[in-house]
């Protein structure tokens, strides 16, 4: 088999999506898996070690039902606007 080809793997069911997550550190990654859980509806997470000495953590999520409106987690993670160190400036 040619490296350079995507492997064949299964598709997940109509409205449901796999997701890779691959990072350096466990911690890294379980922060972008935590951000997916405030978006969508998933299962548990699974890690595995990455080549090179990372984590890969595989979940499903459910993207046909919702956790939370994304756009709300959004503005509230952000600090209010004209706080910032800038807010003098015209």
């Amino acid at each position: 088999m040619d490296r350079n080809e995507p492997e064949a793997e299964a598709l997940p069911p109509p409205g449901y999506a796999e997701v890779r997550i691959v990072a350096a550190t466990p911690d890294a990654a379980r922060m972008v898996a935590d951000v997916l859980r405030h978006c969508f509806a998933g299962d548990e997470q699974r890690s595995y070690p990455a080549p090179g000495g990372g984590t890969r953590l595989h979940l499903t999520v459910d993207t046909a039902h919702t956790a939370e409106p994304a756009r709300s987690w959004l503005a509230t993670s952000r600090p209010p606007s004209g706080t910032g160190p800038h807010s003098q400036e015209p």
